[in-house]
């Protein structure tokens, strides 16, 4: 998965204000592992679910206690039962939402079988994560998986494993390192070192597979976990339970785990409008996200307590940021109007020379529907924004490729690249077609428009 994927989306949650009630367990009962292949979007594991019969998609978030779906349709028929009203509260500055509980419901991953499983359902469509990913997106789901099983994940092969407690033996090969990690309120906590110029940090992070960045870090004055005065930008960070998440981005000097060492690591500081740092657990830090740990391939042992991994081929990767500014959103789909090639029907003649038949061709038009991707956040310090782009716009093509024929990871890598790379865009804009140009500026610095 593309670095630039880390800034797409951040699905965030901490609620440690929800109740926590008895949960079903899930079974494998003739194997002692399930290998479950996954989509990698925005760094996001997201795993098919089959809940009640019907399959979903769900972002496998170790941030969250409880399985949440927010994305039902009128053709998503669940039957669910055993239903009350109950209230959860996520990043952003909305405060709390409304959602339903649902008990006894029947859940399969794999092989992996699952009842008297509980589901929290949230109505609002406003809580739609699909249109940031461009993949379809259910839900979350995170402790109750964990919980029962050791989860291997292989983010260089895209699939995760569940192996029965039991039967699983940790690695020995020296490429291998475990430490401990603490589950709090069913979430798990590990400990970390930070750089922040010359000083250096312990932190506790939540280990949060359902946030793409890769570290976020709460501030703190008195140990000096602050932003660089000199390095950082106000920015998106992205879409929470509760709204958007808004703060401040930069660069810490040294991200230690273990003995792994990565340098020069993205950080983000939400506001704390979206944070209520009273409902956190008091000795977190901050989180640790998928663009950390997609570069490590991992086995998550609850029971144990126990993180195994070892590096991939992800871990030398740089970190970047969206040096656009542009964040797009799949945005429903329209008519397109293609050519293809049709063979005559009377057009038959015989070629001597070859002695084969020439079929002559004959261009026609067929009208397909394609996805339409719109901008739905814009830094306004940004080159983008100075060119004359705004949120609203439709994207038609960028450096003279349509759109509708480039999935949003790829569109995004463009749009991620590297300080001064040339940029053309043609938009639409209440029906009107437009040309912007502008160069990537680089996020740190404002720069002035370039055409």
């Amino acid at each position: 998965m593309k670095r630039w994927l880390v800034h797409i989306i951040i699905l965030f949650f901490y609620g440690n204000s929800w109740l926590l009630f008895s949960q079903g367990q899930f079974f494998l009962k003739d194997k002692v592992s399930e290998k479950i292949n996954f989509e990698f979007a925005a760094n996001l594991i997201i795993i098919p679910i089959e809940i009640n019969g019907v399959e979903l998609s769900f972002v496998l978030d170790t941030g969250v206690s409880k399985p949440i779906l927010f994305n039902l349709t009128a053709n998503d028929s669940l039957g669910l039962k055993h239903t009350k009203t109950f209230y959860l509260h996520g990043l952003g500055a909305e405060g709390k939402i409304e959602a339903l509980k649902s008990s006894y419901n029947r859940f399969k991953i794999g092989d992996a079988v699952g009842s008297n499983q509980d589901l929290y359902v949230v109505f609002d469509t406003d809580i739609n994560f699909t249109p940031r990913l461009g993949v379809v997106v259910h839900g979350i789901i995170g402790y109750d998986v964990f919980k029962d099983f050791v989860v291997e994940i292989n983010y260089s092969s895209k699939y995760i494993r569940l192996h029965k407690p039991e039967s699983f033996r940790p690695k020995t090969s020296r490429q291998w390192q475990s430490i401990p990690i603490e589950v709090h309120k069913n979430k798990p906590y590990l400990d970390a070192k930070i750089a922040i110029g010359d000083n250096s940090e312990g932190v506790k992070l939540l280990m949060d597979t359902g946030s793409s960045d890769a570290l976020w870090l709460f501030e703190d004055i008195k140990r000096g976990i602050v932003p660089n005065d000199s390095l950082f930008f106000k920015d998106y960070l992205g879409k929470g339970l509760s709204g958007s998440v808004y703060g401040k981005r930069s660069k810490v000097k040294s991200f230690q785990l273990s003995s792994f060492n990565l340098e020069n690591v993205n950080v983000a500081y939400p506001d704390s409008v979206s944070v209520d740092i009273n409902k956190i657990y008091k000795e977190r830090n901050g989180s640790l996200g998928g663009d950390i740990l997609k570069r490590f391939n991992l086995y998550v042992d609850y029971t144990n307590k126990k993180l195994h991994f070892k590096k991939n081929h992800y871990y030398k990767k740089p970190f970047t940021y969206n040096n656009s500014g542009i964040v797009l959103e799949h945005n429903g789909s329209m008519f397109v109007k293609e050519q293809i090639k049709m063979p005559k029907t009377d057009s038959y003649t015989l070629n001597d020379d070859m002695n084969s038949v020439k079929i002559d061709l004959s261009i026609s038009h067929r009208m397909l529907l394609k996805p339409m991707y719109s901008v739905v956040e814009l830094r306004k310090s940004s080159n983008a924004y100075a060119s004359g782009l705004r949120v609203g716009d439709i994207l038609l093509s960028i450096n003279g490729k349509e759109v509708y024929n480039l999935k949003l990871n790829q569109i995004n890598e463009i749009l991620h690249g590297q300080t001064g790379r040339p940029i053309k865009l043609k938009i639409e804009r209440y029906g009107e077609v437009k040309v912007f140009k502008f160069k990537l500026d680089n996020a740190f610095k404002k720069n002035e428009p370039s055409n």
